[in-house]
């Protein structure tokens, strides 16, 4: 007879941002995550006290995943490839979990505390790229990321016009300086 190997918490919380991204904050909850993996809530309690402290700790490594900042880039070529790069791509692969988590923001107090936290570091990378680009103007970081981000919200991320329209958009920026 073989045993299933142990849960660990990270097991959990990966679980808990695919729900997250595939039906939003309502689906965190012990008995569907433990269903997802194949287990059961006790496995889900060893790890957290409770939803809440689940949630929080959801936040948290969400958090650490999308808060780190690519290498900053060496030159002004580096630099310009990885501002398109950015605005590509964003800063994490996973779209459809930062969407969700941006919505969840918008009714809970942490969640929201978190995406601020991790907005302000997006940004000031953003500012130091552009700064090695010669771009010194921080509203332009702010105008470029809002862009990346609701180019994601708005439509299919693989639809071939959205990359286009984003390179249109840091040419345009590159060619104002």
């Amino acid at each position: 007879m073989s045993r299933k190997p142990r849960l660990s918490p990270d097991d959990w919380l990966n679980a808990g941002l695919r729900a997250l991204a595939a039906a939003g904050p309502e689906a965190l909850k012990a008995e569907p995550l433990a269903r997802e993996l194949g287990t059961t809530k006790g496995s889900f309690y060893w790890h957290f006290a409770d939803v809440p402290a689940f949630r929080k700790a959801l936040l948290d490594f969400w958090g650490r995943l999308a808060g780190n900042a690519p290498a900053r880039p060496t030159d002004r070529r580096e630099a310009v490839t990885r501002l398109h790069e950015i605005m590509r791509k964003g800063f994490l692969d996973e779209h459809a979990t930062e969407v969700a988590l941006r919505a969840w923001a918008r009714t809970d107090p942490a969640a929201a505390a978190t995406l601020a936290e991790i907005d302000a570091r997006r940004l000031e990378y953003l500012r130091t790229v552009l700064a090695q680009i010669g771009v010194t103007n921080p509203e332009i970081a702010r105008m470029l990321y809002a862009a990346q981000i609701g180019m994601v919200q708005i439509g299919d991320e693989d639809e071939p016009g959205n990359e286009a329209a984003l390179d249109s958009m840091v040419d345009l920026v590159l060619a104002l300086r």
